[in-house]
This record gives structure tokens, sequence and C-alpha cells, in this order.
């Protein structure tokens, strides 16, 4: 029997009640009705749903299950524009990736610009308006190729991206397979394209250093890189420093977890050479702020401003490189055992080496970290020619 008004008012318990054909009423928990249309497209069923009654009427339900069985038998895909509404773009769903990523990313938000502005400069302009589910693996080695031998650190974190937006289309249920995962077999893999950070031999070390020095750039960036290489540590560690973490009397300086990769306190020993920079740093103390390498305008130094001056004094290297991979290998060199080189690095050793490792080696890291300042300066003694004249 077909639905009327009557019959549709009195129907309140759970279940399907047919009208005519393929169209059904749907009561629901709490008695909410809503009409449902069980149709066979491509030999399979699927139940669509045609709006809640009673803003769909019941000659409004009839309409709209007549007009999809005329598309059916026409040949027109009516499941498409209905999965077409609820796929994103590939800008939307990046969005989504970085809002669920961001609050974990530790570094003052240099991660989340970096990851906005990679993609916005890469990816959007080629794919930022598809669907996830019409991005091919075409589309996304035409983005990746051009920088996989130019700029191939790029290439790297550009394809890491776009792979990290697919998978999560993938979770989402948008698309079965990510696009990025067939590139392996078409980009080269020459020897030389590992996507390392450009560094120079450690030799030449000190020379950078004393090119940095005689550069007439702000004292407070050359002292920051320079802190940087002499404690070995990350840049944005040393540009984020704060007095409050010095203690000059133990020669000691404690990087909250908060601002480490590792997400853990580390404690630095300070050389005479880290101390004697510390030293020339008070000079330039903001009033208004315990930033011990304030910018020239008293804010937070940029990881740009540091970079520039190894570009702008000819030195083919980064800070972060020199300053850690230029230890690393120094300390290869000078047999320094492998668990003291890598606790000064905070490298995550594992297996049952990290199990029985509790230390953190402070003293014996003290003593290598002396010996590389005395490496850099080629002395034993803490010369640092004063920045102000």
């Amino acid at each position: 029997m077909a639905l009327t008004k009557r019959r549709i008012e009195k129907s309140t318990k759970v279940g399907l009640y047919a009208d005519e054909r393929t169209l059904y009423l749907k009561v629901s928990k709490g008695g909410t009705k809503s009409w449902v249309q069980r149709i066979v497209v491509n030999g399979k069923r699927h139940d669509l749903g045609l709006g809640g009654y009673p803003v769909i009427t019941i000659e409004d339900a009839r309409t709209l299950a007549i007009e999809n069985r005329r598309k059916v038998a026409l040949g027109e895909n009516i499941l498409r524009p209905r999965h077409e509404a609820k796929v994103p773009t590939f800008q939307e769903a990046a969005a989504s990736v970085i809002s669920l990523n961001a609050q974990m990313w530790k570094d003052g938000g240099k991660t989340l610009q970096s990851w906005e502005q990679t993609l916005k400069d890469y990816a959007f302009p080629t794919i930022g308006e598809q669907r996830v589910d019409q991005v091919t693996s075409k589309d996304v080695h035409a983005i990746v190729a051009p920088l996989w031998t130019s700029k191939h650190h790029q290439g790297l974190k550009v394809r890491q991206r776009i792979g990290a937006v697919m998978k999560w289309a993938q979770v989402q249920g948008h698309r079965l397979d990510n696009p990025c995962d067939a590139l392996g077999a078409v980009l080269p893999k020459a020897p030389n394209l590992k996507g390392h950070f450009r560094t120079v031999p450690h030799a030449e070390v000190p020379s950078a250093i004393r090119k940095v020095r005689e550069s007439g750039a702000f004292p407070t960036t050359i002292l920051c890189l320079e802190f940087t290489i002499v404690c070995a540590t990350r840049p944005s560690e040393a540009r984020l420093a704060e007095w409050s973490e010095i203690n000059l009397k133990d020669k000691l300086w404690t990087i909250p977890k908060a601002r480490t990769k590792m997400g853990k306190e580390h404690r630095v020993p300070l050389s005479k050479l880290a101390l004697a920079i510390l030293d020339e740093a008070k000079r330039y103390k903001e009033q208004n702020s315990d930033l011990v390498f304030p910018s020239a305008r008293g804010g937070t130094l940029s990881d740009s401003t540091v970079s520039k001056l190894f570009r702008d004094n000819g030195i083919k290297g980064v800070p972060y490189a020199i300053a850690r991979a230029c230890f690393r290998s120094w300390c290869a060199d000078m047999n320094v055992s492998r668990e003291v080189a890598e606790a000064c690095l905070v490298h995550v050793v594992k297996g049952v080496e990290a199990s029985y490792q509790r230390s953190d080696l402070f003293e014996r890291r003290r003593s290598v970290m002396q010996k590389w300042s005395d490496y850099l300066t080629g002395t034993s003694r803490a010369d640092v020619i004063p920045l102000h004249g």
C-alpha cells in the first residue's frame, strides 16, 4: 500500500515503511522521519537519502525517486554528484593535515610556516583546486621532478608533504592509493642526491668563523651563529636561548624540553669560548627581553637572517650542518667515543644500548666540548675579538 499522510503520521516504530517501488519512509530512534530510496546502480544496491520529513513531503520524495530512476535508465551516474560534494580540494585537505599536526610541532611555528610556504609555492598553483581524489601521480611528478636535481632537499620536502596529505585522503576514504608512492620508480637515484644539508670539511670551520667575525653584520647575529657552532646545537635552540637558561657559575646552558627536537631537557656544558661569547652578548642585552641574542630590533633572530651570514660571505654550507655535521665528523677523526659524540648531539640511541645507558655523560661531554672549542680557535685560550671595537 502506498503511504498516505495519515499513515506517515501514525508510523512511529523504528523501521522502513514502503511507499512505491524504490521509495521508503525511514523512522529512526526519537521519531525522526526521512526518505530513503533503494536503487540498483551498476548492479549494486544503494540507499540514497532524499531528505527529512516533513520538509520533504511525500510528493517531493516521489518526484525525486522517479527522477533518479529515469537517470539510471538513461545510463547517468546519480551517485557521483553526491560523492563529489564531500571530497575536499587538495588545498582544503592540506589545511586539515596542518591543523591536525600544528599543536605537535615544537619549534615556535617554524615547521608550521615551512609546511604552509612549501605547499603554497610548489603544490597549490598546480593541484590546489583539484579534488584530492583527482590528483594523479603524473600531477605530483610534474611538481617534484624539476626540484629533484636542482633543489633536491626541497624536492624531498615537497614530495613528503604532498604524500602526507594524500595519506590523510586515503584514511578519510577519499581515494584508494597514494600518488606519491609511484614516484620512486621514475625519479633519479643518483648518489649525489641524498638531500643532506650542505656543509664544509671540519678543517674549514675556523676560517668560516673568522669570515663571519669580519663581516660587519649585526653583532648578535654573529654571536648567535658562533655560539651555535661552538655548542654544536640546532640553530633554533641558540636563536631562542634565554638568559634564564644560562648558569654562568656552573658553566651550563639548560635547553628546556619544549625547545628540543627530542622533547627532553638537554644540558649543554659551556666551554671557555662559549662563555666568552656570552660575556660579549651581555653588551647587547635588551632591557625588556630575556633573549641572549636579540635581533637589531629587539625581537627574535630569524632563521634566514642567521643563514644569510654564510651566503653573504661565500661559505658553502648551512648553519645546521656546520654546527652539527662538522662537529660529528671531527669527533670521528679525534676518536671520540660514539656514545659521547651522540650524547653531545642529543641523538637517540636505540636498541639494547639505550636500555642500559641512562646517563647523559655530562662531564665527559664537557671535556669534548672544550676540545672542540680549542680546535675552532687553534688555542686553549678563549680568544674572542670584541665586536664593539
